[in-house]
């Protein structure tokens, strides 16, 4: 059998199944749904009844159990009773009275008689809708109480024929039928215009022929990562997925030759030469990995395949761990240092002295050491920065030099998106760190202890950072150079895609949010270079939390 002819098949039995689950789900319902439709029916006619007022007078009139026939069939609650029935088409309308004694009945014997089914719940000022069998036959009906002054007097009874609900339910299982033979028609129609269609796709090949395509293809896709952009030994491409497009920023690349390809020098020179191991790369506003790898089968070369992936989620997490690591970091130096000044303190107790243990914690609640608070830190009034400059601080101390603040700085409200502030504040304070702790970042003397100082200052809702270090300064020609991606003076060959990603990704957040960073001054030989970065509306000051909070309201 044919694949397009088993296919056809297949559908046709998908199609059937599915019809033949939904029909019976309709018929399983069916009768529930339409019997339900005429309880709410006849709820809403004895509660239409109940409440007029020419029954609730003549109600309360007759009750007791000992009433005249004739009587009833001639008064206004049998004629009332019977125009209800008659324009609703109920099987019966029955009035009783407290005492369940019928005023009011389709048949006129069984007038003044006790009804047939139990009214205590309705005379108990309660309404219900039962399924039951009496005088008239089995019915779906609805028993509502008649309330005078508080009071309830009597009841009223409407009941529609089972027998009608039964004629509904088959009508409406005709009409499902029809509609399911309908609906496995069409469906049959469009079943075989697909195959139709299946047979011009694949050109009449059949699936032995077909896996030998996917085989090949599978071959050139072997090393996919993520992305993946495939070009023959003629340099054309022959496949390209989405993810590739859109990291690559490439519209519809197949078929195109690889030298008509808007791709950077970086990208290309992976493409042009096998490259195992991942380069990192800028395209547009994304940090990528890219690597290649030469694709043979059956000895024949089969081109190049580059592999990308994303990184710039990873950069975002790599400066998350970072900012633990540094917080990490000042609680155990906090640690070890509350920990020796104890033993401190305990020695010079134990040996009495006890002028010299007071003068000891003077100058550790006095003085600035290891473990101090950063000063000027309380001019930081948002908590992520407040923990986030300190950790730095600590993290600085370990790499013998001082980070402190500069006197401008001053916060106040609440970082709205603390990871993006904190990954570009991370990296532009890391950076200027490892410049000054350079061995020729060394003053006079071969003094190695280095300088951060950063300012950060509230602009209303926008964010003004400044890092100065006393490094030894930017040597590019171009200090904006430095934002480009894998330009580093370091080297790490344990990092994924090498160094020189940090500056990049940083001005890549903030140009996303609407800022930037730029160079300020790049240094020299009189001191060490200073970057500046603008966050815009990443503060949210308690006037703005207020007038949110009654926008909420």
């Amino acid at each position: 059998m044919r694949l397009r002819t088993q296919v056809l098949l297949l559908q046709l039995a998908v199609i059937a199944v599915s019809l033949a689950v939904g029909f019976g789900l309709v018929l399983s319902g069916a009768d529930d749904r339409v019997r339900d439709e005429y309880a709410q029916r006849a709820l809403a006619i004895a509660q239409s009844v109940a409440a007029d007022s020419t029954v609730i007078d003549e109600v309360a009139v007759r009750q007791g159990a000992v009433l005249d026939p004739a009587q009833l069939a001639a008064g206004p609650l049998q004629s009332e009773a019977n125009a209800v029935r008659q324009r609703t088409g109920a099987l019966f309308v029955v009035i009783g009275n407290a005492s369940g004694i019928r005023l009011a009945h389709p048949d006129d014997d069984q007038l003044a008689q006790h009804v047939s089914t139990d009214p205590s719940n309705a005379l108990a000022g309660n309404e219900e809708v039962t399924t039951d069998r009496g005088t008239l036959g089995e019915s779906v009906r609805a028993k509502v109480p008649i309330v005078d002054d508080g009071r309830v007097v009597g009841f009223v009874s409407v009941g529609v024929s089972t027998e009608r609900l039964a004629a509904e339910t088959r009508r409406d299982i005709a009409a499902t039928a029809i509609i399911a033979l309908v609906a496995l028609g069409v469906g049959a129609l469009g079943s075989i215009l697909l195959a139709r269609r299946w047979r011009r796709l694949t050109l009449g090949l059949e699936p032995d022929e077909l896996t030998e395509l996917v085989r090949e293809q599978g071959a050139v896709l072997h090393s996919i990562a993520d992305g993946v952009l495939a070009v023959d030994s003629s340099g054309v491409v022959r496949v390209a997925n989405d993810t590739a497009r859109r990291l690559l920023d490439l519209p519809d690349p197949v078929g195109t030759d690889v030298d008509e390809l808007s791709l950077s020098p970086r990208v290309r020179g992976v493409l042009d030469r096998p490259t195992p191991d991942p380069v990192a790369a800028t395209i547009g506003d994304r940090v990528v990995l890219v690597s290649s790898h030469t694709v043979e089968a059956d000895g024949r070369d089969l081109g190049m395949v580059l592999s990308v992936v994303d990184r710039t989620d990873v950069e975002h997490l790599t400066r998350e761990v970072d900012s633990i690591r540094a917080m990490s970091t000042v609680l155990r130096a906090h640690r070890h240092e509350t920990a020796n000044r104890m033993h401190v303190l305990a020695g010079l107790l134990r040996h009495g002295h006890t002028a010299e243990a007071i003068d000891y914690l003077e100058e550790v609640n006095g003085v600035g050491g290891r473990g101090a608070r950063l000063a000027g830190l309380d001019n930081v009034g948002e908590p992520h920065l407040e923990a986030f400059l300190d950790a730095k601080a600590a993290h600085a101390r370990e790499r013998a030099t001082t980070l402190t603040l500069g006197d401008q700085t001053w916060v106040q409200g609440s970082l709205r998106d603390p990871v993006v502030v904190t990954t570009v504040l991370g990296n532009l304070v890391d950076n200027a760190i490892d410049a000054s702790a350079r061995p020729e970042a060394a003053g006079p003397g071969g003094d190695a202890h280095g300088a951060v100082e950063v300012e950060v200052i509230t602009d209303g809702h926008d964010l003004i950072i400044s890092v100065a270090d006393s490094g030894p300064g930017i040597s590019f020609d171009d200090p904006a150079e430095i934002f480009a991606e894998g330009v580093t003076t370091k080297a790490d060959a344990a990092v994924p895609g090498g160094r020189g990603m940090g500056l990049a990704l940083s001005r890549q957040i903030a140009r996303r949010i609407g800022g930037d960073i730029w160079v300020a001054d790049p240094g020299g030989d009189d001191g060490g270079a200073v970057l500046v970065a603008r966050l815009p509306a990443v503060l949210e000051t308690a006037q703005t939390a207020d007038q949110d909070g009654e926008g909420d309201r």
